[in-house]
């Protein structure tokens, strides 16, 4: 591992670079002892890290994760990968490509945060813009431990760059335990909080105080620290800075950037190979199909179960802009096929550059994480505004749950719907301690023998990794 890591780390000094996500310069072209030298230079890096950190979205390996291993999705394609496969049926091996993607990409945006992090304070510009460049390049490795922690459990910790593979032997690599990685997560946000702008950015791309302060929410309601968790979250409400959207749909078409419900987005644009290949995974791999600009064909990598479409309430607005299960055929005629609507680019004239903006963190999971904070502290009627103001956009009515269990349930459910897509499902059942039943009960309705088991609750670490430094490196138990 620490050979891996190395040529993951080493970079930290050269990949983070360009002038903007669109136009990348080769890596080979900087050097650091040319490199942060100014304030232009901060900024350059900053804008790779976030460059490296949408690598989680742009390749699905969120939707892989998040949603494939779940109830909310599975595959339709004749042919998938053996690593579909695996995901599909929770069967996943430490080989994965989607593991080691995530794993990979977690690693650079952390490596190239460190950079940056390291060298501005040796660098003399205006401290107001330093203070917001170390800010986002905290917020980011925050973020990239959080999905490290919550896919992989114990991770290794980095705080520092490293100049030549002696450097990178010497150093401690070893993972280590969750709840002290969570710890790091909590200290990069709450500087991050501290020393990021007050003022809401309005390029919902880059990060800002409020956006630390949902990430923060969901981080202590992750570590079931209700309390914290009902603080932050309740600072984001209060400050009215962000709402929800009237019209569910815009949240998922072209143009959707920006918006008053986005708290965190992935920009992508198209013609560039900057785009996302949601348009490819989410539609029918049918060749006869007239749904896209010069019928193009999807893939069906992953699309709706069955379950999840009959999830859906009568007149719950969601449900049309979310899924369909009748594909309009080249001729005019219909056939049915389940398939996923959300940040699919039906304008595209390529499927793997979608030009959709992806949208990481919105309003109304603040809502419903806050209602969920609620019930879990025994607030349940103190709940039921924050579910009812996502239900009520959807077109429907008032929660009127009693009891905090049968809440629960009715929060899951409304979770699964309101963010079927978005990467969610995966790591809210685990969190609410819910996967194995869910999950389970899922496979037997189908009669299927897939299970989760114990040791499934997280992922196995890629075997590269493990056979790298197999003194170091244990693989996660079970696998």
């Amino acid at each position: 591992m620490k050979k891996n890591l190395f040529l993951l780390l080493i970079l930290l000094v050269t990949a983070s670079s360009c002038k903007d996500f669109l136009a990348l310069s080769p890596e080979y072209q900087i050097s650091d002892q040319t490199f942060y030298k100014n304030q232009n230079d901060f900024e350059t890096a900053l804008t790779g890290v976030y460059s490296t950190f949408r690598g989680l979205f742009s390749t699905a390996n969120v939707q892989y994760l998040g949603d494939l291993t779940t109830d909310n999705a599975e595959i339709q394609w004749s042919s998938p990968s053996v690593n579909e496969m695996q995901l599909d049926q929770n069967a996943v091996v430490s080989t994965n490509s989607n593991i080691q993607g995530a794993w990979n990409t977690c690693l650079y945006t952390i490596s190239r945060s460190n950079a940056i992090i390291n060298r501005i304070d040796g660098v003399s510009f205006d401290q107001a813009t330093k203070d917001r460049i170390k800010g986002e390049a905290k917020f980011l490795r925050a973020y990239s431990y959080f999905y490290l922690v919550r896919l992989f459990g114990n991770v290794p910790i980095v705080d520092k760059e490293f100049g030549s593979p002696e450097e990178v032997a010497a150093a401690d690599l070893a993972p280590k335990p969750a709840a002290q990685v969570y710890q790091v997560i909590l200290a990069d946000l709450t500087s991050a909080e501290t020393l990021l702008p007050v003022a809401l950015n309005t390029d919902r791309t880059r990060a800002s105080r409020p956006t630390v302060k949902a990430v923060l929410g969901k981080v202590y309601l992750t570590m079931k620290n209700y309390e914290q968790a009902a603080a932050k979250l309740k600072e984001v409400i209060d400050a009215k800075t962000y709402s929800l959207v009237a019209d569910y749909k815009t949240l998922f078409t072209n143009g959707n950037n920006n918006l008053s419900e986005s708290i965190f987005e992935i920009e992508y644009v198209s013609g560039r190979s900057m785009g996302n290949n949601y348009s490819a995974l989410f539609t029918p791999a049918i060749t006869s199909m007239a749904i896209f600009t010069g019928n193009l064909q999807g893939s069906g990598r992953i699309v709706p179960t069955l379950d999840v479409l009959k999830a859906y309430e009568p007149g719950d607005a969601r449900k049309a802009v979310s899924v369909n299960d009748s594909v309009l055929l080249i001729g005019g005629k219909k056939s049915y096929s389940r398939y996923g609507l959300k940040f699919v680019d039906f304008k595209a004239i390529d499927l793997s550059d979608g030009s959709v903006t992806f949208t990481e963190l919105r309003y109304a999971d603040v809502l419903l994480m806050y209602a969920e904070v609620l019930n879990e502290q025994g607030k349940t009627a103190d709940a039921l505004p924050f579910i009812n103001q996502v239900r009520n956009r959807a077109k429907l009515a008032n929660v009127t749950e009693t009891t905090q269990a049968g809440l629960r349930l009715a929060i899951e459910k409304e979770r699964q719907l309101e963010f079927l897509f978005e990467g969610q499902r995966w790591f809210d059942l685990v969190r609410t301690g819910r996967v194995q039943t869910v999950m389970n009960a899922h496979y037997a309705s189908l009669k299927l023998t897939f299970k989760v088991d114990d040791f499934e609750l997280i992922f196995p670490i890629p075997q590269n990794e493990v056979d790298l430094n197999p003194t170091v490196i244990k693989q996660n138990p079970g696998y």
